[in-house]
């Protein structure tokens, strides 16, 4: 198998080559690509160092899955190309998560919309991902009618520059601000860009990704995405209402043999989940399960995950896996 990451020098670009590492996933040549300025870089992975590359110099190369990390507008022009020529594009961007022709996937719920002929597999939203994972047996046993999401997003999630604003505002540093405002000591309810009606595009991703993986439109979603000054992990408070009723033990027993899902859930000892125990693991925590006294068949969740390993990397490399294991490539 000839491999390639493009995108390999960013934050998700460097841990699918840690993730790859650690599953041993096993390959015959790989190539690095990332922008012009990173190219020349040596990155490591699977004990091998290789030299970054140009996205040019990656179209001269014969590539069976590529591993794309590298924002929309590069995979929008790549993804294409590579899978015209017969690559598996495994692509972490927004660019075609909502393409009706597109598997968006996370393995645990629905690897099995892959087929031979699926040439662009799309990675879902980090946030996305980490409900998903926890809401996938529960509609399956409940039937949800509606979800109300909050989410507390680790700066991580926006990139390099955000990690690097945060870390010069703990030292007193002036920085260059990826965000309109400081982000130490502050929480923004602005995550991505803002549309006419007041959400923003990743609330929007956690509507509409939700029902494509979940495969049901019935399902009534509102979202409210905030970044907060956090390395390690995105945490959301996840409110839903079923169609029928649940019982609380029968709800912890479900997720607590959900593979991928810790059940992370004794408060009167102070155990739940967060990010500093999320942190450079691959499964996603859930706790806080209470009622919701308000609304008939209520329940509120608490949900975290590392967003650059399940979140994106690591979901990413599953998806691969799949492939590997059932001869697609």
């Amino acid at each position: 198998m000839r491999l390639t990451v493009v995108g390999a020098t960013g934050l998700v670009g460097r841990k699918m080559l840690e993730v790859l590492s650690e599953r041993k996933i096993s390959f015959d040549d790989v190539y690095l690509v990332a922008s012009d300025a990173s190219k020349g870089k040596i990155l490591e992975v699977s004990g091998i160092r290789k030299e970054v590359i140009g996205v040019g110099d990656l179209l001269s190369k014969d590539v069976d899955v590529a591993l794309f990390s590298a924002g929309s507008s590069v995979s929008k022009d790549l993804a294409p190309i590579l899978a015209g020529k017969g690559t598996y594009v495994i692509d972490n961007s927004s660019a075609w998560r909502m393409n009706p022709e597109v598997p968006l996937v996370v393995p645990e719920i629905n690897a099995d919309i892959i087929s031979q002929n699926t040439q662009i597999i799309a990675n879902p939203n980090c946030s996305t991902i980490q409900m998903v994972m926890v809401l996938a047996p529960l509609h399956k046993r409940y039937k949800i009618k509606r979800l109300v999401v909050s989410t507390y997003q680790s700066v991580t999630g926006t990139g390099k520059k955000a990690v690097e604003q945060l870390e010069s505002e703990i030292k007193g540093i002036d920085a260059v601000k990826v965000y309109p405002y400081q982000i130490f000591m502050n929480c923004l309810p602005h995550c991505d860009v803002f549309f006419d009606d007041g959400y923003t595009r990743e609330e929007l991703k956690l509507v509409n990704e939700t029902k494509k993986i979940l495969n049901d439109e019935t399902i009534k979603v509102t979202a409210t995405a905030v970044r907060v000054p956090v390395v390690g992990g995105h945490s959301e408070s996840v409110n839903i209402e079923f169609e029928r009723g649940f019982d609380l033990d029968d709800v912890r027993k479900v997720l607590s043999e959900t593979p991928g899902v810790v059940l992370y859930d004794d408060p009167a000892n102070n155990v739940y989940p967060m990010p500093i125990v999320s942190h450079e693991k691959d499964d996603v925590y859930v706790g806080r399960i209470r009622r919701d006294y308000t609304v008939e068949n209520g329940l509120n969740l608490w949900v975290v995950a590392d967003n650059l390993r399940k979140g994106a990397a690591t979901n990413a490399v599953q998806i691969l896996e799949y492939l590997i294991k059932n001869k697609i490539v």
